[in-house]
């Protein structure tokens, strides 16, 4: 098949969506699919194209002050050149309702061939700035909706929360809920005498690491913080007092050895569509510390600990050599 992903970023780019969309693009390619890669570039004045792993990235310049938004530039040659590639492909994976850049690109795409829409839908914006903006957006966001052949959701709380805010994607609202790297089975939980937790993603004040790195200090234990991040400057103020340290993203290996390393991970984001790290930790047998989206997300089994707060330690969790399968079918 020819396939065609957008994508807000792309490798060596890091982010939720982007991990995804890098999984799943390179598994594609190695089936024998022919794949591409539409994907935003902040760094970049025009458009330029590379090959990775067996799949072709096409970047287009953005503007994505903070890491967000990711308004295109030369939006008339998008639309266009989004067109075209639609019309040469069987089907286009549209990711992120939180990117300009995917849903204007998305847009184009749709009707020139089969298209499958994966909102990794939070349910709006995560500052008052952002959310005053989501009055208007959500009517693109919509469009897009509408527009989509299958709406797919990473997980049945995110369907739900789609089909709240989208009546009309209810009948196309399909749940394959993410994967993890085969390479997450080769490691076991080796952290039950350890004097650290981790927190792994991107640094939003909506992922309140600071309330990770206070509970973390209340066990007695100090955060290992592996991301980057808008909200770093504050986090790196506060890190002190409890302890915490903060890195940044890790090569592989050495983040896997300091997930499993760890007497608990925590995520305690208020919004999330899933979470990749925790999905991860759990295969490991790490015990999670999690908000209650993300017990809900992955469907975890625990017990609350907390008011909102859960440790779960068990979760049905597939590989991405499972889930594209899935993914292809939709």
């Amino acid at each position: 098949m020819r396939i065609l992903m957008i994508s807000p970023t792309y490798y060596p780019h890091v982010g939720g969506v982007e991990y995804v969309v890098k999984a799943v693009a390179e598994r594609l390619a190695k089936l024998g699919h022919e794949v591409t890669v539409l994907a935003g570039e902040p760094a970049a004045e025009r458009p330029r194209e590379e090959e990775i792993k067996g799949v072709r990235v096409v970047r287009w310049p953005t503007w994505s002050p903070g890491g967000a938004y990711h308004l295109p530039r030369r939006r008339s040659e998008l639309k266009e050149a989004a067109r075209q590639m639609a019309s040469e492909s069987d089907v286009a994976y549209i990711h992120s309702a939180h990117a300009v850049f995917t849903v204007y690109a998305g847009l184009a795409a749709a009707g020139r061939t089969r298209a499958i829409f994966t909102p990794h839908y939070h349910g709006g914006g995560h500052t008052p700035l952002r959310k005053a903006l989501w009055l208007f957006w959500r009517r693109a966001v919509g469009k897009l909706v509408k527009t989509a052949d299958a709406v797919h959701a990473v997980s049945r709380a995110e369907a739900r929360r789609v089909a709240t805010h989208y009546p009309e994607a209810s009948a196309k609202i399909k749940v394959v809920p993410n994967g993890v790297e085969e390479d997450v089975l080769r490691r076991r939980w080796a952290g039950r005498e350890s004097d650290y937790a981790v927190y792994a993603g991107r640094l939003e004040r909506y992922k309140r690491v600071d309330r990770a790195m206070e509970l973390a200090n209340r066990l007695g234990l100090r955060l290992l913080v592996i991301g980057d991040g808008p909200d770093k400057p504050r986090l790196e103020k506060i890190a002190a007092k409890y302890g915490a340290e903060i890195r940044g993203f890790l090569p592989r290996e050495e983040y896997l050895s300091a997930v499993a390393g760890a007497r608990y991970a925590i995520n305690l984001s208020e919004a999330e569509a899933y979470s990749v790290f925790i999905a991860e930790a759990l295969a490991m047998g790490v015990p999670s510390i999690v908000s209650r989206a993300i017990a809900e997300n992955l469907e975890a089994q625990g017990e609350a600990v907390a008011e909102g707060v859960y440790l779960v330690r068990k979760a049905e969790i597939k590989t991405w050599d499972e889930v594209v399968g899935e993914l292809l079918r939709l």
